[in-house]
């Protein structure tokens, strides 16, 4: 007879310790992660979640400000979302040989909020792969096969998306990626138009902030300008709005700052409520036809988990909750609260280089060693900052006043703070009176660094192995 295999229950999940944890993923999936988020403690065991809050299994509660790179904008299971679920719970979740009403009805409700003439969604399971959809329907709908792309862009890690994500860092491991890709300055509308004047981009995939770039926003009028560009030379505009959508910027959609219309927009993270995966496509009738149109074509892109129930009931009770609510509002105003605290702070520490943002999504940038210490490390000391002093000051916040943080992807000199969109004032406060602590315990890079230091070693010799 056949040995019995030893499976964890979910009960033996809810019991596992956080050293249990730690090495079921050293020896099962990612070691270097592992390793990289104990150095800083960042592996702490985390059981629970609500709203602004999680808790660690010591009862420790700590505020969460990077609320899942955006993917919070309701806070942590937010009960109007676990409403939904529980009341499609008994119907059908994946069942191809029918045409699902509550899809249907997501698909109905974004049509109702996105901008312009947006009206076709297709569904999927992530800001990636929404992307990927979006750069296929650019080519089939066009005929063409160029697609232009910013430096500094992150638009996701599959190999679509990473052909137009601009940091040499995720792309060279894998090339050569999908052809015909090209990359220009952002913010530049004089380098989008000499790239295209040929008449052959398909699209110009663009976000209205760049997030994991180091929350940068181009110049006033710019997107304004690219529709203008990518109209007259027949190039369709995508818009990733990914992380900046539903709420996070202070309009629903961030393009809404210029009155911008894409051709195709890009969505995902929050549209889940927090709790189902799930992305969009959408796009107008007249594209979506073009490319998808007849029958012959209609299932030429398609997915299997794209548009289950759960998602998108999920995502039917998340967008609701966002308008009704009128957090974009709310991020308006807790945004411009929150930037003019840190912009004092900035003012009082020589560490704050540069603070920018719009509502709840907003950089604080760290200057970079100069003068005598970086010349005796021979640059190692501007080399290090570069690279960690983000993470140093997420890990100082995390450790020594639980706050959540971290540092943004193309650019890790930069913290976020994206919290969900609840927040308060007085969590808001919280934070800024954190940093202020932290920068001014540690008033330089070397004190930083060796504050770090002592964490790092402390996690190596603290933890069991």
């Amino acid at each position: 007879m056949e040995d019995t295999k030893d499976l964890f229950s979910i009960d033996d999940v809810l019991g596992f310790s956080q050293h249990d944890v730690r090495g079921l993923v050293k020896d099962y999936m990612n070691p270097g992660l592992a390793q990289m988020m104990g150095l800083l403690n960042f592996d702490k065991r985390f059981v629970k979640a609500a709203g602004m809050q999680v808790w660690d299994d010591e009862g420790h509660a700590y505020l969460d400000f990077l609320g899942a790179y955006g993917a919070l904008n309701l806070g942590h299971n937010p009960p109007v979302v676990l409403d939904a679920l529980t009341k499609v719970q008994e119907m059908p979740n994946l069942l191809q040989a029918s045409l699902n009403g509550m899809t249907a009805a997501l698909a109905h409700n974004l049509a109702q909020v996105t901008p312009g003439q947006l009206q076709r969604t297709f569904f999927c399971n992530s800001g990636a792969e929404a992307v990927e959809g979006a750069l296929k329907m650019a080519r089939i709908a066009t005929g063409r096969q160029r697609l232009l792309y910013c430096e500094g862009a992150f638009h996701g890690k599959t190999l679509g998306a990473l052909s137009v994500t601009g940091r040499s860092k995720y792309q060279e491991p894998f090339a050569p990626l999908i052809p015909n890709c090209q990359a220009i300055p952002y913010g530049d509308v004089i380098a989008l138009e000499n790239a295209l004047t040929q008449r052959d981009v398909a699209a110009f995939i663009v976000e209205p902030i760049q997030g994991e770039g180091g929350v940068i926003l181009p110049p006033e009028g710019y997107l304004g300008k690219v529709r203008e560009l990518c109209t007259r030379y027949g190039t369709l505009l995508i818009l990733d709005e990914i992380q900046t959508g539903f709420g996070r910027t202070g309009k629903l959609f961030a393009c809404e700052h210029e009155n911008v219309e894409p051709d195709i927009l890009c969505l995902a993270k929050s549209l889940g409520g927090g709790v189902m995966p799930i992305g969009a496509t959408v796009t107008t009738a007249q594209i979506w036809d073009k490319a998808y149109g007849p029958m012959d074509k209609a299932l030429l892109h398609t997915s299997t988990f794209g548009g289950n129930t759960r998602a998108v009931a999920a995502g039917i009770a998340s967008l609701n909750a966002i308008v009704e609510t009128d957090l974009p509002r709310q991020a308006a105003e807790k945004g411009q609260y929150l930037l003019d605290k840190i912009r004092k702070l900035g003012e009082k520490h020589d560490l704050i280089t540069d603070i920018r943002g719009r509502g709840l999504l907003i950089g604080i940038e760290f200057s970079k060693p100069t003068g005598f210490v970086d010349r005796l490390t021979k640059g190692a000391m501007s080399k290090f900052s570069e690279e960690f002093l983000g993470a140093m000051v997420a890990g100082e916040l995390l450790n020594h006043h639980r706050i959540i943080t971290a540092y943004t992807l193309n650019n890790p000199n930069v913290i976020r703070l994206e919290p969900p969109l609840i927040v308060t004032k007085d969590e808001l406060d919280q934070l800024v009176n954190a940093l202020d602590e932290i920068f001014t315990r540690n008033s330089s890079h070397i004190r930083m660094a060796l504050a770090s230091t002592k964490t790092v070693v402390g996690g190596l010799f603290g933890k069991k192995h």
